[in-house]
């Protein structure tokens, strides 16, 4: 791991950036307004800790009720306060941050937030570490069920060791539910240790390809995209330096499940309930994925798994089993040229 690199992150949001006005580009900042459901909980957050939010998207689970939530890299807490609304007082919330300025303005918060929601006794706590090392943080194997993270891994100088640490902490069927920011291309090694580019989230943004084989080697063969958009580099000097390079702000869902590396076909058949009080029309399980209420979609053994072995396993009637195999599962879009509905690539 870079000391270095850590250090200049710590010293960028720590002491650089005072609030998320000094950014000098839209790679740390969600253009789009957050989904109703949030904006609401929003409301709720105090304003200092918004000013102080540097995150790129929007990862912030449904069906969470109860659950353990790990949030990495977070910062002031803005979203682990959203979480805290999410989860429910019998849910519990982890920050965990390496910038002592950054939690220092989350914890003197947290009283402010449990008396907002009516708590009786908080359900968030903050941690100081590395999430490329969540054992020193006190973070136990299969201890948590989803994982957030929004615009930090790719400040990590270790990324294998952060999706590491992330499996190693999750439930059999939890969740990796993060935002961040990826390129079409690997990053020109001058350009991964600039200050400015590290610090607003470019410098160390993974290439998509890399990502993907870097989480099929830890053990996850299947990720999913839920949302993405190209960013605009609106800086004269960062347009200068990267502007070669196509930046995206991605939200991504992986499962702790059984899956294979390709979307095989079983014959499986999802039926959405639709008793999620948040989405009782149809609920979203990834970009080509949306599962309308009562009505069949067939998917393939990996979308089956992560529905079926998961905190969704409640919402959803599965249909089928393993004992046939029928071959590749078609992921051609449609004539219209949209992806089909029921395809996984």
């Amino acid at each position: 791991m870079s000391q270095q690199t850590l250090k200049d992150v710590q010293d960028y949001y720590g002491r650089v950036l005072k609030t998320n006005e000094d950014l000098k580009t839209s790679a740390c900042c969600p253009l789009e307004a957050p989904p109703p459901r949030v904006q609401a909980l929003l409301k709720n957050v105090h304003d200092t800790v918004q000013a102080k939010f540097y995150g790129c998207g929007s990862p912030l689970p449904v069906a969470a009720s109860g659950c353990t939530v790990l949030d990495l890299g977070c910062g002031t807490g803005r979203d682990a306060f959203i979480l805290s609304q999410i989860v429910g007082e019998k849910g519990q919330v982890i920050g965990v941050d390496m910038t002592d300025e950054q939690l220092s303005i989350a914890n003197q918060h947290i009283g402010w937030h449990m008396d907002k929601f009516g708590y009786k006794k908080p359900n968030v706590k903050f941690l100081k570490g590395f999430i490329e090392d969540l054992k020193t943080a006190g973070i136990a194997d299969n201890s948590i069920d989803i994982v957030i993270s929004n615009c930090v891994i790719n400040l990590s100088p270790d990324k294998e060791k952060v999706f590491s640490e992330i499996v190693r902490v999750l439930k059999p069927g939890g969740e990796l539910y993060f935002s961040d920011v990826f390129a079409d291309r690997r990053i020109p090694k001058a350009l991964q240790t600039d200050k400015i580019l590290l610090g607003e989230c470019l410098g160390g943004a993974m290439y998509t390809e890399d990502f993907r084989r870097m989480m099929a080697k830890i053990g996850i063969a299947d990720t999913r995209i839920t949302s993405k958009r190209q960013l605009t580099l609106d800086d004269a000097e960062v347009q200068q330096k990267a502007g070669m390079i196509d930046f995206y702000s991605m939200t991504v869902r992986a499962f702790k499940v059984e899956l294979e590396d390709i979307c095989e076909n079983y014959g499986h058949v999802a039926y959405y309930k639709g008793t999620i009080p948040e989405s009782p029309h149809s609920f979203v399980l990834d970009d080509h994925h949306e599962f309308k209420t009562g009505m069949p979609v067939p998917v393939c053994g990996n979308t089956a798994n992560m529905l079926s072995q998961t905190r969704f396993k409640d919402l959803f009637r599965i249909e089928g089993d393993f004992s046939t195999h029928y071959g590749v599962f078609d992921c051609a879009p449609d004539s219209s040229g949209k992806t089909d509905t029921g395809a996984c690539c």
